[in-house]
Order: structure tokens, then C-alpha cells, then sequence
């Protein structure tokens, strides 16, 4: 957050020196006991469905930073991105298919999910990682689409991430 008299945001550096995965569990670590009192005392299916917009919002802006800082939204510069994702062996992708219009991989083992079930709170879990991927991927590229049909997280064997580049809206 910056103040009033800043005019410009601080770059998201720390980030990129620790791994997305040790950030993703000093958030949780701090935002699942605030969510649990929220929830307790304004109702927990609103305080998710804040928390859901909110980190939508939050992806869908990061998005556009990080294709701004790359000087590129194609595919090529979304899958050399992944490297803040994949830090600390965080994840494991098998590359189907990579051109300038599609970009497709599964994700065969995946550190969060694991992070999250050991915190016990994969529901969570699931709402504050996955849940960005879709407007994170808007965000990076206006033209690019995300199709996933499941994920490790929710039991799956893998996550199936299959973007296109090309996909103007109607």
C-alpha cells in the first residue's frame, strides 16, 4: 500500500528473492486465524465471498504488473513468469504444448497444496492460490483465456492449465 503522497508502488522484489510458496504460507499463516474471526462474527459465507473478490482483484492486477515489468504478455514471457511459482521446487509442470497462441501444462506435484493440508486448511487453500489463476492469467494478457478442470488441491492427480492466447471477447 502506498501513501497519499507516493505516486507510484513499491515493486513486489521480496517476492521474487523468498518464492511465491513462502509467501503464500506467511499469508495463510497470518489470514486464516483473521478469517476464522471474521467469520465467526459477520458469517463465514460472506467473509469468503469478500476474501474470493478481494484475491481476484488482487490477481488480476498482479497480472498486469508483472506482463508490464516483463516488457511482454505473450506466452513465452507467461511461462518464464512461472519461475516465481516454480522457486523451492514448488511445482512440478509437465509442458503439453507452448506456441505464441497456446500455452498448456499440468501441474504433477504441487508444494501448496501440500503447505495447505499441512496447515489444515486446504479449503482456504484453494480460495487464497488457485483461486487467482484465472484472473491472474486476464490480467497478465487481456486476450488470454484459462481453461482448468481440476486440481491437486481438490483431489486430482494434477492440474490441467490449457491457455489461449487468442481469445478476443465476443
Amino acid at each position: 500500500m502506498t501513501s497519499p503522497e507516493t505516486t507510484e508502488q513499491m515493486p513486489d522484489t521480496l517476492t521474487q528473492r523468498i518464492g511465491v510458496l513462502a509467501r503464500r504460507e506467511t499469508e495463510a499463516r497470518i489470514l486464516a486465524p483473521v478469517i476464522e474471526a471474521m467469520a465467526d462474527a459477520f458469517g463465514r459465507e460472506k467473509v469468503l465471498e469478500i476474501l474470493r473478490d478481494t484475491i481476484i482483484r488482487l490477481a488480476n492486477e498482479q497480472g498486469g504488473e508483472l506482463a508490464e515489468a516483463m516488457g511482454d504478455n505473450g506466452s513465452a514471457a507467461f511461462m518464464e513468469s512461472m519461475k516465481y511459482w516454480r522457486q523451492d521446487n514448488a511445482l512440478e509442470i509437465d509442458v503439453l504444448t507452448q506456441t505464441e497462441e497456446k500455452l498448456e501444462f499440468n501441474v504433477t506435484g504441487c508444494r501448496y497444496a501440500q503447505m495447505y493440508r499441512a496447515l489444515g486448511i486446504p479449503e482456504l487453500g484453494a480460495l487464497l492460490s488457485c483461486n487467482r489463476d484465472f484472473a491472474f492469467a486476464e490480467g497478465f494478457n487481456t486476450d488470454a483465456r484459462l481453461t482448468r478442470t481440476q486440481t491437486i488441491l481438490s483431489g486430482a492427480t494434477h492440474c490441467d492449465f490449457r491457455f489461449d492466447f487468442t481469445a478476443k471477447d465476443e
